[in-house]
């Protein structure tokens, strides 16, 4: 599915402008009058970038914000307004907003924004690829290669692994070797950081991932 930017904004001038410009940089571009419409047509796997206005009647762009969080977590925002507001800028970036621009952003500040956003987004989308990859490696295990993974990503030596399990600290090591042949592990690290980046464990460095 190829990156849209996604323009919301209810000042139709504004958003068929901001739609002009954007496809003259080549951008794809769909634009929407209301969060609703959007959270309406958004596509399953849906990519790109929302560029989305604050002020705007029934729902506002924070509320929307809230929304996509839910609906479409790997779509980075951009913020528009015509009225400066601290707070809002605030809480906007304090909800993983991308950028904040005060209207007219020039036409230099606005595309830099917006290709920044959907470098983010194609970083965001290949993370969650990964993390994918890495889940469906871990669910490939075999009932006892999965004993061996849960023990192994617990600190667990070989033979505490195999008095555990009632087993051999041999055949601990073939199911060992299993393991990291199935996760496409080199070493025991990329083990427990395959485990942390498919959710088994706390990541290494305190990270979230997305």
């Amino acid at each position: 599915m190829k990156p849209t930017v996604y323009i919301v904004d209810d000042d139709q001038s504004y958003r068929t402008a901001t739609e002009r410009l954007l496809c003259a940089y080549g951008h794809t571009v769909t634009g929407f009058s209301s969060g609703a419409e959007l959270l309406a047509c958004l596509a399953d796997g849906a990519t790109g970038c929302v560029l989305l206005d604050l002020q705007m009647p029934q729902h506002s762009g924070l509320q929307i914000q809230k929304e996509l969080r839910t609906h479409a977590p790997l779509l980075p925002i951009v913020f528009l307004t015509g009225q400066g507001d601290i707070k809002a800028s605030v809480e906007a970036m304090k909800c993983g907003a991308e950028d904040f621009l005060e209207k007219p952003a020039s036409p230099a500040v606005l595309i830099r924004a917006i290709e920044q956003a959907l470098a983010r987004s194609a970083s965001r989308r290949a993370q969650h690829e990964r993390v994918l990859a890495q889940q469906a490696r871990v669910k490939s295990l075999s009932l006892r290669e999965n004993s061996v993974f849960e023990l192994l990503i617990r600190g667990k030596l070989n033979k505490q692994i195999a008095f555990s399990l009632g087993i051999s600290e041999r055949t601990v090591k073939v199911h060992r070797h299993q393991v990291m042949e199935k996760l496409g592990a080199r070493s025991l690290a990329d083990v427990v950081m395959i485990a942390a980046n498919a959710g088994f464990v706390d990541h290494p460095d305190g990270r979230s991932e997305p």
